[in-house]
């Protein structure tokens, strides 16, 4: 699997479904009309700013809340590619999953701003702007493939 590199988004604790996407907006399916909303409880000017390849860093227990599968959906189809967070709410996490959203549970050390390089298979975290390393569990490989088909339905088709 690629490397992933991209600009840090900071987050705190407690980062619910309902601030990742307000339930207002779950009337549509649709993955973008939901992406231009990610975040807005949070941080109103997200969804505007957000480029393709960000990286959301978080405090504890990202994705609390509600099972909503539309959570995950919206920060990916708004650009981010990969979450990095101290805890995951278990569902969070496997709905990340399962849609080929990367989701690591990893303390480290980063700014708003900061570009981070991400080594899934090899499990390693560069910072580049502060020159610090970080070492993670690499994912195994059935979870790399899982993500390069870009989620559990189509790594299932594929196999098929």
């Amino acid at each position: 699997m690629k490397k992933i590199k991209g600009k840090v988004w900071k987050f705190g604790s407690n980062i619910d479904t309902d601030v990742i996407i307000p339930g207002r907006y779950l009337r549509t399916f649709n993955p973008m009309d939901l992406a231009r909303h990610v975040m807005e409880g949070e941080r109103e000017d997200f969804a505007s700013k957000v480029k393709k390849g960000d990286i959301i860093l978080a405090d504890f227990n990202f994705g609390c809340g509600s099972s909503r599968e539309q959570a995950p959906l919206a920060i990916k189809t708004a650009g981010i590619d990969i979450i990095i967070a101290k805890s995951f709410a278990r569902i969070f996490y496997r709905n990340a999953i399962n849609i080929g959203l990367p989701v690591i549970v990893a303390d480290i050390e980063a700014e708003e701003g900061d570009i981070l390089e991400v080594d899934l298979e090899n499990g390693i975290i560069v910072n580049e702007v502060k020159g610090t390393t970080f070492k993670i569990e690499p994912f195994k490989d059935f979870m790399l493939n899982i993500l390069q088909d870009g989620g559990l339905v189509n790594h299932y088709l594929k196999e098929k």
